[in-house]
């Protein structure tokens, strides 16, 4: 089926962050892969004149287990999560219960499919936190972000776990998590949920979006339903190279230095923002970005691009409106001219 790139639940970050624009719409961290990371890439180039082998799967999926207390049958590399996400409808599900506002890619590839999905809409008066009788008991497989994509809200891991029951897959997207000192929250190594898969990312952490690096968790009788009809050699040799390097003890202790220091400078950017008037900051937030809710949104965005900032529209989130704006956290340097140009447009608006 062909996609259509005017489907709202297609649109993402990097089509609202042109080229010339400050960009925070989206939400990776860094503009390239630390240098240790481009090293060990650079150096894996001499392995390319080869089919991947499984000697180089084996290793990823044992850095992968070995980082989150696993067994290495209970990991699948993928081509970065969002394959994770088109892998979906392999499940078969009668009825797919996906927990919205949230990342828009697993709906676009059940509803592809021609397969029955249902529209758990949270709240903001409640704070946008999920509450397992929010999800119909009838649904067979349910989807929900953690932390999540655009509302920056975590879930407790005991409330995502009474959402297993017999008979269900229940995946969780943790693809920011490691975005989060201690990564709270986490069932990426809780191997006793029945019918549960985590989908992790390297993209975000590690600045590797044109590489498509990830991995899903879960008992092998579900990963093997997953995976079904992929093609051979689906990840490449420097994919496995990349997911090997950054589930290394040592890399995940610079994930953790950089999680801390994210901690800083979003509370310094929630309360910047939430100073300025018509702004409302969706709190508490735990993810590299922030929900805003904005008088006049859309105008708001539009007159930010006019004044080289790009920040991510954040209505083609099922149950948010053309009034939310999500941003990328980034340093107080680096927000200083967000800062600037949203107060001034935030003036115009209140003069007009």
């Amino acid at each position: 089926m062909t996609l259509n790139p005017t489907d709202p639940l297609r649109h993402h970050g990097d089509v609202d962050a042109e080229p010339g624009l400050l960009d925070f719409a989206v939400n990776v961290q860094g503009e390239r892969p630390p240098q240790w990371l481009v090293e060990r890439l650079v150096a894996a180039l001499d392995r390319i004149g080869r089919y991947p082998s499984t000697e180089d799967d084996a290793r990823a999926r044992a850095a992968v287990a070995g980082r989150h207390g696993r067994r290495p049958e209970d990991v699948l590399i993928l081509a970065g999560a969002s394959e994770g996400f088109a892998l979906l409808p392999n499940l078969k599900p009668r009825l797919a219960a996906i927990v919205h506002p949230a990342f828009t890619e697993p709906e676009a590839a059940l509803r592809d499919a021609g397969l029955a999905v249902y529209r758990v809409i949270l709240r903001s008066d409640h704070g946008y936190l999920l509450r397992p009788d929010d999800v119909p008991p009838e649904a067979d497989l349910v989807v929900v972000g953690n932390p999540t994509n655009p509302t920056s809200v975590l879930h407790p891991a005991d409330t995502l776990r009474r959402l297993a029951r017999p008979g269900r897959v229940l995946l969780v997207d943790e693809a920011f998590l490691d975005a989060l000192p201690g990564e709270p929250e986490s069932l990426a190594g809780d191997g006793t949920v029945p019918g549960l898969i985590v989908l992790r990312s390297l993209t975000k952490t590690w600045a590797l979006p044109g590489l498509r690096a990830g991995y899903a968790l879960a008992a092998p009788d579900l990963l093997a339903r997953l995976a079904a009809h992929r093609p051979q050699w689906p990840i490449g040799t420097l994919v496995l190279e990349a997911v090997t390097a950054c589930s290394e003890p040592l890399a995940v202790a610079d994930a953790e230095l950089a999680a801390a220091e994210l901690v800083a400078h979003r509370e310094h950017l929630a309360a910047a923002l939430s100073e300025l008037p018509g702004v409302t900051v969706q709190q508490p937030a735990s993810a590299p970005f922030l929900l805003l809710r904005v008088e006049g949104g859309e105008r708001v965005r539009q007159g930010l691009r006019r004044r080289g900032v790009a920040v991510r529209r954040a209505d083609t989130f099922p149950g948010l409106s053309a009034d939310h704006l999500r941003v990328a956290v980034r340093s107080p340097e680096r927000c200083a001219p967000l800062l600037s140009a949203l107060k001034a447009e935030l003036n115009v608006g209140a003069i007009s």
